[in-house]
Formats: structure tokens, C-alpha cells, sequence
């Protein structure tokens, strides 16, 4: 099998990809392989006298590991390990093999019926999304092979026609260019739905704490309202579950459109994004409760499609593929724009002061988020602080290092720039203020009907970025 690349741009930069870059394998390696195999389960059965489960890969070609099918090796394994775990059925003794000829586990299991542990096998071999390469072995007390056929259950099916693998097998039915590039095929729409997801369910938790961190000044967070009268903690829960597929459909976006230049994964999402609102407010019986998460969260999402997921705890890389993504775009949708043409809070500000929003912010790669928020956040969680704290301090340090928007439409310019200028000196000699202060802050929002939703939007984004590198760690 040839090298198989993916083009990636980051910060205007080419990148490629490569996979399956494990060294080639002949059939004197696959003969050793399988005499070293045969010798270990006979040492656990010896040592144990407790069934194996065995679980290798089947992948077609001489090249049996690389990166990829290393890496689907591990999820097959995971959730092995989880449905042994949910059926409280104990591991005894785990051991791993990668070398060129494969990634392989042997699991002893403290379970004396070894049809029920190939009854398990056979289930994830057939409903996980990489289960077709998936090849689960269980050996009972003795060492006899226990068979599908002992559970009723047909013989596994050709990854290409659906028959009998045995029959294409002895047949030769399918070329090997064929069977490589069917296994290949497999393998990267496993992964990418396995990311998929992972990025969704991320998007949607960092979304889930920024509402639920307190006190958030302002803001609906699990103490109150805030200064908004028409949402609560529910309305945003409400939301996110509505917005859950759209993240996941950036991604792939970002995913799909990773060898094209990076505003052409923009574009791909526009729509995306309006069909996301509508979504949202149906969900929230019409309140706007994420309509500029829909713009940072879907552009970072669509980012970390674009990019290998090896990358994406670099957080400088992931917003720096965000600023290629939006470059140009203050300029396209702002400029020259006249206050009596303005049609929304956005372009009316922009059109009297020249300020550009989350537009320009996205276009810089979320300056607020990689200098401020998510630096304090960190620093807050390595002292040892929750997220009540840490959330709530790298909240304040962002509405006292940007402009939010929504302070103005809620007041003046003027009470925007005050507001940065007071949190700023309470920061200065205070960057992680107590509870009872931050609590008195929100009183205080309120009494003035303020609400920092766009620091809110960035501070959610601080907390996707940050889930990001702890997966990393």
C-alpha cells in the first residue's frame, strides 16, 4: 500500500500528513508472529487457566500498523475494557504487542464461560464503527477456540461484497489493491466518526461550563439569571443539546475541506451556521442564547477538522488555523458600511467606532482567549482552584482585555471601556477574586442591566481549547 497523505494549512503554511508508514511486512514476519502468539496464550493459559481474549487487527496489505490502525487498535481496545468493566467481569492480566506485523492485545479474564466472552467480542465486532476490522479472539480454559457458529451466529462478511470472507478468501474474489483500499476506507471513516463525536461532546461540555460556572457577573450561570429575564440555566441546556450536531457537522466540514484553502472551510459553514440558529431558537421558544457561539464554537470546530488530531492541543496552531479560516473578513462584511445602512449591533458599531467584534477578534485568532482567558483559566486549575473560580477569573480578565459588545448594547461605549478599566485594577492586585467579590460584581451588573455575553462566548471557547490539551496530557 502507497503512503496515503492529507494536506493541511495551518497559519498559511502546507502541511502534509502521512499514514501508514509502518515498515512492510513479509510473510516470514506474519509466520513468527503467529508461533510467538501461540507461545504466550499457552504461557497464560498455564499461568491463569482462565480464558483469553485475543484482539488484533485485520487489516489487508503488507502494511499492518501505522499511526491510523494504531490508533483504531486503541479505541477497539478501550471499549473492550469498557464493556468488561460494565459487566464487572475482572481482567486478570493485560498484554500489549505493536510491532510492525500489528498492534495486538491478550486480556486474561476472571470469567469461566468463554462463550459469553465471544458472545461480547461478537457484539463489538458488529456494531462498532471499526468493528469490521476488528478480529476478537476468545480461547477458553483449554485453549479450544470458541466459534461463532456456537452462538447461532453466521460466518464475518467480506468488507467488500458482503458474502462470505472465507469464500472470497479461497476464491480470491477481490484483487489486493481492493482490500487495501477498502481497508483504508474503513479506516478513516471510523476515525473520523470517532473524532466526530469527540469534538461535538467536547464543544457541548465547554459550553455546559462556561454556563454553569458562578458567579459569572451578569450572566445566567447556576446561582441566577443574571440580567436577563427571558433565559435560565435550562434555556441554555436546551440550546446546547439543539446545537450538539451542528459542532460535529463544522467539524467534518473542516474535515472534508482540509486539502482546499482554509476560507473555503469558512464558506462551508455559513450555512451550516444559519440553519444551527434556527435550531437554537426553536429549541429556547425564540431567546438568543447562543447566536455567537454558533459563529467562535463552529469556526474553532471547523478548525480542528482541518487539522490532524495529533495538533489539536496546540492552541496557538488550532486559532491560528481559525485567523486563516476568517481572514479578509471584517473587511467583506464591515467596511464601507454607512451607520443609516447598518442592520445589526454588530455593523452599527463597527460603521460609528471602528470596532470589529468577534469578527475581528476570529480574524486574530482570538487574542482574548490565547493571551488572557485561557492562560488565567490554567494558571487558576494548577493553584488547585475549581472551575467556579478559575472560570470566573479568566471571565473578568477577558471583558477587561477586549471589547464586548454586548456591554454596549446594553449601555455606551463609554460603560464598556469604564467596566475593562475597574476590572483591570481589581485584577491587577487580585487576578483570582474571591466568590463574595465576584458575587458583588454581579449585583452590580445588574443593577446596570449589563450582560458580557461575548466574553462569555470567549470563555467558553477557553474551555474547549483547554479540554483539548488535558486529552493531550
Amino acid at each position: 500500500m502507497h503512503p496515503v497523505s492529507l494536506i493541511c494549512y495551518i497559519n498559511g503554511m502546507e502541511y502534509r500528513i502521512y499514514d501508514n508508514k509502518g515498515d512492510y511486512c513479509e510473510l516470514t514476519d506474519m509466520l513468527d508472529c503467529r508461533e510467538r502468539r501461540a507461545a504466550l496464550q499457552h504461557e497464560l493459559l498455564s499461568a491463569y487457566g482462565k480464558p483469553i481474549i485475543s484482539f488484533s487487527m485485520n487489516i489487508a496489505g503488507p502494511v499492518k500498523n501505522s499511526p491510523m490502525i494504531r490508533r483504531a487498535s486503541a479505541l477497539g481496545n478501550r471499549y473492550l475494557c469498557e464493556r468488561l468493566r460494565a459487566l464487572h467481569i475482572p481482567v486478570l492480566r493485560h498484554i500489549s504487542i505493536d510491532e510492525k506485523t500489528g498492534c495486538e492485545d491478550m486480556y486474561v479474564a476472571d470469567h469461566d464461560d468463554a462463550l459469553r466472552l465471544k458472545s461480547i467480542c461478537c457484539d463489538i465486532e458488529s456494531t462498532h464503527s471499526l468493528g469490521r476490522l476488528f478480529d476478537l479472539d476468545v480461547l477458553d480454559a483449554s485453549g479450544r477456540k470458541a466459534e461463532r457458529s456456537e452462538l447461532g451466529l453466521p460466518p464475518r462478511s467480506c468488507i467488500i461484497c458482503g458474502g462470505d470472507v472465507r469464500l472470497c478468501a479461497g476464491s480470491r474474489r477481490h484483487s489486493a489493491d481492493e482490500l487495501q483500499a477498502r481497508t483504508f476506507q474503513i479506516l478513516k471513516e471510523g476515525l473520523d466518526e470517532e473524532d466526530r463525536a469527540y469534538i461535538s461532546s467536547t464543544a457541548a461540555r465547554a459550553l455546559l461550563y462556561e454556563v454553569c460556572t458562578t458567579p459569572k457577573p451578569g450572566l445566567v450561570d447556576r446561582a441566577n439569571c443574571g440580567s436577563h429575564r427571558d433565559m435560565d440555566i435550562f434555556t441554555f441546556v436546551d440550546s446546547v443539546t439543539a446545537l450538539l450536531p451542528y459542532f460535529g457537522q463544522c467539524f467534518m466540514a473542516g474535515r472534508h475541506s482540509a486539502d482546499q484553502p482554509p476560507r473555503e472551510t469558512f464558506s462551508a459553514i455559513r450555512g451550516l451556521g444559519a440553519e444551527a440558529e434556527g435550531h437554537m431558537l426553536s429549541a429556547t421558544v425564540g431567546v438568543n442564547t447562543h447566536k455567537g457561539a454558533i459563529f467562535s464554537m463552529g469556526t474553532v470546530c471547523a478548525a480542528l477538522g482541518r487539522l490532524p488530531r495529533e495538533l489539536w492541543g496546540d492552541s496557538s496552531l488550532v486559532l491560528g488555523t481559525c485567523a486563516d479560516m476568517t481572514e479578509g473578513l471584517v473587511k467583506k462584511e464591515l467596511a464601507d458600511l454607512e451607520p443609516s445602512e447598518a442592520r445589526t449591533a454588530g455593523q452599527r458599531l463597527y460603521s460609528l467606532y471602528g470596532i470589529s467584534g468577534v469578527r475581528g477578534e476570529m480574524e486574530a485568532g482570538l487574542p482574548s482567549v490565547s493571551e488572557t482567558g485561557l492562560p488565567v483559566l490554567e494558571e487558576g486549575l494548577r493553584r488547585g482552584l475549581g472551575p467556579d473560580r478559575a472560570g470566573s477569573a479568566a471571565l473578568l480578565a477577558i471583558i477587561a482585555n477586549s471589547v464586548d459588545t454586548n456591554i454596549i448594547a446594553r449601555s455606551d461605549l463609554d460603560t464598556q471601556r469604564r467596566i475593562a478599566g475597574k476590572l483591570s485594577e481589581l485584577l491587577e492586585s487580585d487576578p483570582y477574586p474571591s466568590m463574595e467579590k465576584v458575587s458583588e460584581l454581579d449585583r452590580r451588573f445588574m443593577d446596570m442591566n449589563i450582560s458580557p455575553g461575548g466574553s462569555a462566548d470567549l470563555l467558553a471557547v477557553t474551555y474547549m481549547l483547554h479540554f483539548l490539551k488535558e486529552k493531550e496530557t
